[in-house]
């Protein structure tokens, strides 16, 4: 199937949404099914976002919604936007900041004991380069994940296909179109590993922690 030309890949018999499954080049923006199913995620995002702060039963309710695979007791606060939700799985203990928006065209992984900065970008999908291809509304998508124990700065953008390792720390503005492995620090545009983070980066070593 991957050998396949764009034509062929986007003119086979299975639905749009299962293309989008395989990785395939598939019609994000004219297909009645994926549409509906933003659609609704795109109401409850509203809903969550619209909810006062204080009333905490109301915002777990859409968020079990929304977020079919979401961990136990994960903080997420609002606004947070994603396109279809079921496909963001999100592991125990995280916390992700305000203003996230998950593209999870394809599914986005995060890890457990994960902290997620304020303004965070997690992008699955790709479009063509030419624009006769790109204006289709044609777009594939590619899998994000994120390890256990990992801390996202804020206003960092990860995009298709990324995998960030265990216990990775990434640098605040950082635009991570590469995979990171574990235990690093690392930041940039385009994100690069700076060095690995070992016992000497314990706040404890300076007695400030008792």
């Amino acid at each position: 199937m991957k050998n396949k030309s764009l034509y062929q890949q986007c003119n086979t018999e299975i639905s749009e949404q299962e293309k989008m499954k395989q990785g395939l080049w598939y019609d994000a923006n004219n297909d009645a099914d994926l549409l509906q199913q933003r659609e609704l995620a795109e109401e409850r995002c509203f809903c969550f976002n619209s909810t006062l702060p204080r009333d905490l039963k109301r915002k777990e309710e859409i968020l079990k919604e929304l977020l079919s695979n979401c961990g136990s007791e994960v903080t997420i606060l609002a606004p947070f936007y994603t396109d279809y939700g079921y496909n963001c799985l999100i592991g125990d203990h995280s916390f992700i900041n305000h203003n996230a928006y998950f593209m999870d065209g394809a599914p986005i992984h995060i890890g457990a004991w994960c902290f997620i900065g304020p303004n965070c970008g997690v992008y699955t999908a790709a479009h063509p380069l030419l624009a006769v291809e790109r204006n289709k509304g044609l777009e594939k998508a590619s899998p994000v994940t994120i390890g256990n124990n990992v801390w996202i700065g804020a206003d960092v953008t990860i995009l298709s296909g990324v995998t960030i390792g265990d216990g990775t720390v990434i640098g605040a503005k950082s635009v991570v179109t590469k995979d990171i492995p574990a235990n690093v620090i690392a930041a940039g545009n385009p994100c690069r590993i700076l060095r690995k983070i070992t016992e000497q980066d314990s706040i404890q070593k300076d007695g400030e922690v008792k």
